[in-house]
Parts: structure tokens; sequence; C-alpha cells
């Protein structure tokens, strides 16, 4: 176990890096604020010392660089209709939505309503789901694993994630129905 001393959740050596710079340019803030008329005053003081110090995102691990890779497969297939079951609204979706609509289903609500994403809130552990050959194009990262837990809402169903490879099998056209368009 590593054991650190910490200012505010902060590494002390990240605190004791940033703060010169942070006061440095809070006292010019406030010179120049000095000079002119103060559009908005001084309020509680809340030092950001560690920005200075990471990159401009975080771009890494496999669920930035899954979401890219499929949604870059999605633009270059450019299918019909595309439908997304359980992936981040917050990232995979929203890169998708970027270029095209997207069907959204999941188990939960989504109450936003936003350009390009069309939601809809379907049980896909549900037996009797009727939504036979309904999209040519289908997506769900990293949700199946997780039919069937009652993490979000669903019914524990020991077979769940089962029911949903079914209904997703269902959803999409057929070989030859796709042929033949």
């Amino acid at each position: 176990m590593r054991i650190g001393l910490f200012i505010r959740g902060m590494p002390f050596s990240t605190f004791v890096k940033g703060l010169p710079f942070f006061l440095k340019n809070y006292y010019e803030v406030k010179k120049q604020a000095g000079q002119t008329k103060r559009d908005f005053p001084f309020g509680k003081f809340h030092p950001c010392l560690s920005e200075r110090f990471q990159e401009s995102g975080v771009a890494s691990g496999h669920y930035f660089h899954q979401d890219l890779l499929i949604a870059n497969k999605i633009f270059k297939n450019n299918p019909v209709k595309h439908v997304d079951i359980g992936s981040r609204v917050d990232g995979f979706v929203a890169h998708v939505a970027s270029f095209r609509e997207i069907e959204v289903f999941d188990i939960r609500t989504l109450k936003m309503e936003m350009q390009n994403i069309r939601f809809q809130q379907v049980d896909m552990m549900d037996k009797f789901l009727r939504l036979t050959d309904y999209c040519d194009s289908v997506s769900c990262l990293h949700a199946l694993e997780h039919f069937g837990l009652g993490r979000y809402g669903d019914k524990v169903d020991y077979n769940g994630h089962l029911m949903g490879w079914e209904n997703i099998y269902r959803l999409l056209k057929k070989l030859q129905e796709l042929r033949n368009r």
C-alpha cells in the first residue's frame, strides 16, 4: 500500500509544484482587474493546481479506443438504421451522433433529448420483445455482460445475457433481405 501526504485530495508534490504558478497567475489577474472595470467580483479562493501538468484529455484505455474504432466502422459502413444497446451516451453514442442518427435502446431512462439520438426504453431481456428485422446495424459495447445482474434496474436473471443475445440477433435484418435492397 502506498501512503502519501495529500492536501485536499491532491498529492503534496502536486500542491508544492503548482502553488507558485497559481499564486503568480492569481495576483496578475487581480492586478489586471484593478486596472479595468470589474465585470465579476472575486469570490472564494479555489486553487486549481494540477491542470498545468496534465495532458489535454484522457485518450487511453480500451473504452476510448473501442468507441472510436466502432464509430469509425459505422461511418464507413453507413447502415440505413443503426441501433445501439446500452452503450455510454457520453462516449460511443456521442461519437456516432456527431455524424449520423443513432437509435439507443436501454433499460434505463434518458430524459435529455439530443440531436441525432433517438431513445427507446427497452428491456432486451424481454422474451416477448417484437422487434424482428428492425435494423441493419447494431452495437452493444460493454453492456450485454451486465444483463440480468440487476445493476441497472433490470430483473436478476442468470441467463439474462443469453436472452439479450437472442433479441439482439432478432433485431438484425437477415443477410438475404439486405442483399435485396
